[in-house]
């Protein structure tokens, strides 16, 4: 999905600095139009010239880099007044300034809320925009949404390194232990479970070999956010993508999802694809989505059989 109609949300920190940076960027490589909305500190009233001030970047983006910029004038105190612009867009890039408070602990981040209501992807902007991304990591599960996570990832950007990577659960390794299988049997069934994960890896991997010189690949082994996050920092790569699951206020609360814990231990920029995400409904996307000619992909005959185990494969997104 190539991103036609971007919506960047600032609140004038330097994060949201960043995010109008790389919403530009992004604007500039895909030809997309731009729309800024402010979104207010909760609880803070929003300064006197938030609207100018948003006016400004928009006549300054378009100059510095030649694409159509619009500013929202309506100031958003909620993520919910968001909602109508953000069902508008393909893609939208966040930039806010963390929130410190008792509310935020519990009810949490502006950006966990809309990451549960809005299904479009969010790019979650936390580094200067300083060039084109580079280098991309995309964590994957086998399933038919890791296919589409890795869609994005190629549409998003054209030119970048790609690197899928998957880590290898050790869930079901504390339950053979709790039932007192021998040491022998474990590290049989780790090997398998690494087998099968390969297995799957190359399957996935050469269906993309012919879009790219090379795509890359890792597997990893034990907690799936925490070795995204540690594969990131090894391979230095600009940006992360990451499926999510539906999800409820209550279940993020007991039950953070491996997207959100990503969002909070990792320092670089993450593109979190909810696994129900939508296209824009706007007038004119439908219209554009109407008249779009079906993709054509190559897809390697046949799957590797599963092992005779339980599935190993660790779950991005919905735990």
């Amino acid at each position: 999905m190539t991103p036609h109609f971007i919506l960047a949300v600032t609140d004038f920190s330097p994060r949201g600095n960043n995010a109008l940076d790389r919403a530009a960027l992004l604007s500039a490589e895909h030809g997309a139009t731009l729309k800024l909305v402010y979104l207010a500190y909760p609880g803070e009233t929003p300064p006197a010239d938030a609207a100018t001030k948003l006016t400004h970047h928009a006549l300054q983006l378009s100059q510095r880099h030649g694409i159509r910029v619009r500013a929202v004038n309506r100031l958003a105190f909620t993520v919910e007044e968001l909602l109508p612009e953000v069902d508008c867009a393909d893609l939208i890039v966040w930039g806010t300034a963390p929130v410190k408070s008792l509310r935020s602990f519990f009810m949490g981040q502006p950006v966990d809320e809309l990451l549960r209501t809005a299904r479009r992807p969010v790019l979650v902007v936390r580094r200067e925009a300083e060039h084109e991304y580079r280098s991309l990591l995309v964590a994957v599960d086998f399933s038919e949404a890791s296919r589409g996570l890795i869609e994005l990832g190629f549409a998003l950007s054209t030119s970048a390194q790609v690197e899928l990577f998957h880590a290898v659960s050790t869930a079901n390794e504390g339950k053979l232990r709790y039932a007192e299988v021998s040491d022998r049997a474990i590290k049989a069934y780790r090997s398998e479970c690494r087998r099968y994960a390969q297995d799957r890896m190359f399957w996935l991997t050469d269906s993309y070999d012919t879009r790219r010189n090379r795509v890359l690949s890792a597997i990893g082994h034990g907690d799936a956010a925490r070795q995204t996050v540690v594969q990131q920092q090894n391979s230095n790569a600009e940006l992360i993508v990451v499926g999510r699951h539906p999800s409820s206020r209550l279940s993020d609360l007991f039950f953070e999802s491996t997207a959100n814990r990503i969002l909070g231990d990792s320092n670089t920029d993450v593109l979190v694809v909810p696994h129900n995400h939508e296209p824009a409904s706007s007038a004119a996307a439908v219209k554009r989505l109407s008249t779009e000619v079906p993709a054509v992909r190559r897809v390697r005959a046949g799957a590797p059989n599963p092992p005779h185990l339980p599935n190993p494969a660790a779950v991005f997104g919905g735990e």
